[in-house]
């Protein structure tokens, strides 16, 4: 499962599951750039995966993934470092616009800022990427999408129907990009200790009595108790590692696919 030659850009790269799928590419030996709307983080990660695996070659960049020339900017300095792109893994996202742990319901901000990001995002860099890799006759596209996306729920429809838009991308970009050799597919999370799951869960808390005590931390393991059958979180390792299977040899003829990773909290 070497990704030994390849490059891979990772959006959203600075923490949480983008870093953690940045790390996992570079252990396997990928060059890789970390971007993320932070550029000072961004560096800060890639330093810090370069310090961890001798010889990685790890850049980084800013980046806005709702903005095209932003993302445009990314592809053509990832060219102009590696010479190539052959892998997206798009994983920046959003739960909600600023205020939204504070928030009943959610307002027309979240809609329009989760859609700008967790959708059009998506697009933007799939989009822009995919002309990079259609010459070559080979690429592997990696969308981060949610359980989530798979079943609605009550508390955030905008972050919902955003995730089930990224499963639909899956499968449309899958097709419209088989006759270039490039794979399409997405990883739905489940439920895993992250600073986006930090913000659900102190969302719960100021939305629930019955939490009312709890840190963050425990509302999110009295979730993880509830809802999953193996009776733990899961990782931002575990989602990075499926991500490296994805992207090698190993899974040429996987496209189209949502793959779960959730201890068994669904089974679809």
């Amino acid at each position: 499962m070497e990704l030994n030659d390849r490059v891979a850009i990772v959006t959203g790269a600075e923490r949480g599951i983008g870093r953690a799928i940045a790390n996992r590419m570079a252990a396997y030996g990928a060059s890789v750039m970390v971007a993320d709307l932070d550029a000072d983080n961004a560096a800060n990660a890639a330093s810090e995966i370069r310090a961890e695996y001798t010889g990685a070659v790890v850049e980084s960049t800013d980046v806005d993934v709702t903005n095209r020339d932003s993302v445009a900017r990314m592809a053509s300095q990832s060219i102009a470092r590696f010479g190539r792109i052959d892998i997206l893994v798009n994983n920046a996202g959003i739960i909600g616009a600023p205020g939204w742990e504070q928030r009943d319901r959610p307002d027309e901000s979240d809609w329009d800022q989760i859609y700008e990001v967790n959708v059009k995002g998506v697009a933007n860099a799939s989009d822009i990427v995919a002309e990079y890799m259609k010459p070559n006759h080979y690429g592997k596209i990696v969308n981060i999408a949610s359980g989530a996306g798979r079943q609605g729920g009550p508390g955030n429809p905008p972050y919902n129907v955003s995730k089930a838009g990224v499963i639909s991308i899956t499968q449309s970009y899958a097709l419209e990009l088989a006759p270039f050799n490039i794979n399409v597919n997405a990883i739905c999370p489940g439920l895993l200790w992250t600073p986006m799951w930090d913000r659900i869960a102190t969302r719960n808390i100021n939305m629930d009595d019955d939490l009312s005590g709890l840190t963050p931390r425990q509302a999110f393991e009295r979730v993880v108790s509830d809802r999953i059958p193996l009776g733990r979180e899961q990782t931002p390792e575990d989602i990075g590692n499926l991500a490296v299977f994805l992207a090698s040899n190993l899974a040429i003829n996987i496209t189209g696919q949502s793959i779960n990773v959730n201890g068994g909290s669904r089974m679809d």
